[in-house]
């Protein structure tokens, strides 16, 4: 049975998604939904279709880069001057790593290592297409060609979601000016999602991001690495924490179960987000939550196949059903990119 595609179904189709697997938990009723009669039955048709559908792979890494070999960046895909990585991380390695780990696809999010040059991730994109796809970056330059750069790789280039990192953005500006809210119009209107970074702390970006959300309700927003929230230690951290709980009123914003060595405050396998995983499964639901691995950046620091580990032993800790467990190793991945990946 075909699954239907029209993005134009995207932000309701999120929102049924989220009553639905509310409703399956006894939590909440159809009445509450704010969705009409006569378009539910519409978005109903829809969902069923996407669950009664082919299986997705079990397990798919909703977070990671590639970037070209030190051979490949002299002859074909240079580094971006200063950016030049000490890890390797070129494709040939990650299908290593995913194919011992068991992991059946991926997003892979263009590296700073390259900027904004994208050729590389795009010809990983062109040779694997049913293994891999791609997050472009956005440039925010005040020019404004990071516009048409970024339909340009969606629209051209097959990229399926697009990375706002705020600190490319011109010195003193917000993800807000003009430049960023018509890029994050623009994803919306492509019907791709836009994931943030927010590496220094997510209350510098807290207030953007909610202004974007309520101005732009139907582009989708992924949450990278828990929004960079450690397990709160003191009243301040906890503060923040329910902040990114409370970003859950927004239908369309998921989290990034990923890069669990970054915010962990202990060794693996980071026993200490069991219970931060429990409370954004309360109050997102599963179906909005994802895992990823942050490769290659994870691998020195406990191996790609121990991290697929730590978040499959994490939710067994957190005491989630399998249910659960399949909607954040890769049932919700599956979901937002339309089952793009193959079995």
């Amino acid at each position: 049975m075909a699954v239907i595609r029209l993005s134009s179904l995207q932000p309701l189709a999120i929102q049924l998604s989220a009553s639905l697997f509310r409703l399956n938990s006894q939590e909440t009723k159809w009445n509450s939904s704010p969705v009409s009669n006569s378009r539910l039955k519409v978005l109903c048709t829809a969902r069923m279709t996407t669950i009664t559908g082919p299986d997705p792979p079990k397990v798919i890494d909703s977070h990671l880069h590639v970037w070209a070999s030190a051979q490949q960046a002299a002859e074909k895909y240079p580094y971006f001057p200063g950016q030049e990585p000490t890890l390797p991380g070129h494709v040939e390695f990650l299908l290593k790593c995913m194919g011992e780990a068991g992991v059946d696809g991926a997003l892979i999010v263009q590296p700073i290592n390259h900027k904004f040059d994208h050729s590389y991730v795009t010809s990983v994109l062109k040779k694997y297409p049913s293994k891999f796809i791609g997050c472009c970056l956005a440039n925010p330059e005040e020019d404004g060609t990071g516009i048409k750069q970024l339909e340009d790789l969606i629209s051209k280039d097959g990229y399926r979601a697009v990375r706002f990192n705020p600190y490319l953005w011109p010195s003193g500006q917000p993800m807000t000016n003009e430049i960023g809210k018509a890029m994050y119009s623009k994803a919306g209107e492509l019907g791709v999602p836009v994931g943030f970074m927010c590496m220094k702390g997510l209350d510098l970006h807290l207030s953007e991001i909610e202004e974007l959300c309520t101005e732009f309700p139907s582009t989708v927003v992924l949450l990278d690495h828990l929004a960079f929230c450690k397990p709160p230690t003191n009243y301040e951290e906890e503060q923040l924490f329910s902040k990114l709980l409370k970003l859950s009123r927004f239908p369309q914003v998921y989290v990034k179960f990923s890069a669990l060595f970054r915010v962990s405050r202990k060794p693996y396998p980071y026993e200490d987000l069991s219970d931060v995983l429990s409370k954004l499964v309360s109050s997102y639901g599963a179906n909005r939550i994802m895992w990823g691995s942050d490769f290659p950046f994870v691998v020195p620091e406990c191996g790609y196949k121990e991290a697929k580990e730590a978040a499959t032993q994490l939710v067994q800790q957190a005491k989630l059903s399998s249910s659960e467990m399949e909607w954040i190793m890769g049932r919700t991945v599956y979901q937002i990119f339309n089952s793009r990946w193959s079995s």
